[in-house]
């Protein structure tokens, strides 16, 4: 069982991007997409979760985010697209 998750959200294919981490990712991500926050998700409606990989431990995922974050756009959308080639929004895997 994961302790934290790294996820990235997108408005569109190959739109904005947002990357965050979490210990309860269906609880952020329902946040995300209800605009519960104030900020740059609400702002842009950036709504779509296209990627997470799940931690053991919340200072790896944070690691892992700060890296992420610092990465080329181009880099970020080939992690997506390896994994979500159709940009297909994950929350509703993660419902089932």
């Amino acid at each position: 069982m994961a302790y934290a998750y790294v996820y990235i959200l997108a408005n569109k294919p190959n739109g904005t991007l947002y990357t965050g981490v979490t210990s309860d990712l269906l609880k952020r991500v329902d946040e995300h997409k209800n605009d519960v926050i104030a900020g740059f998700t609400k702002k842009y409606q950036v709504h779509i979760l296209v990627y997470y990989e799940p931690h053991d431990d919340i200072n790896a995922a944070i690691t892992r985010e700060k890296q992420i974050k610092a990465w080329k756009r181009q880099w970020k959308i080939e992690l997506i697209e390896k994994e979500n080639p159709h940009w297909n929004d994950l929350f509703l895997d993660l419902l089932e």
